[in-house]
């Protein structure tokens, strides 16, 4: 008795246009939250990087002639104090680009937040927006 309660009450729910468009706007947003994060961690990955050599170049000596810095695919040799410098400006440059991609990231949480109250409000539990963390 009680499962075809649930049936029927699952069926009385009409899925309008503007619902669907929610629902789809829903998953879009989804979408593009998870390559956001993913692009986060890969530039978060290259600042760490940026990091460790910026601590290699200190250990150098101050006697060392000339250090290769890689730009694109060519490798340009300058002074110990240029590298340091152009390693400073990649760092600070990745990680203003990490704040805006952060930022990004919380405005499109807020808009989820939005979209999975208003189809929980029409839907209750016939409608699954959590994610899968499988």
């Amino acid at each position: 008795m009680a499962a075809t309660m649930k049936k029927a009450a699952a069926e009385d729910v009409n899925v309008t246009f503007e619902d669907q468009q929610k629902i789809n706007k829903f998953a879009r947003n989804t979408s593009r939250i998870t390559e956001l994060k993913e692009e986060i961690d890969d530039k978060k990955k290259q600042l760490q990087n940026l990091e460790d050599a910026c601590d290699d170049i200190m250990v150098l000596d101050d006697d060392t002639p000339k250090i290769p810095y890689q730009i694109g695919d060519v490798f340009i040799c300058h002074s110990q104090e240029e590298t340091q410098e152009m390693l400073e400006a990649a760092k600070k440059n990745l990680q203003d680009e990490i704040a805006v991609l952060e930022c990004r990231v919380g405005s499109i949480n807020q808009v989820l937040c939005d979209l999975k109250v208003q189809l929980y409000a029409k839907f209750g539990n016939n409608i699954n927006l959590e994610a899968d963390d499988s």
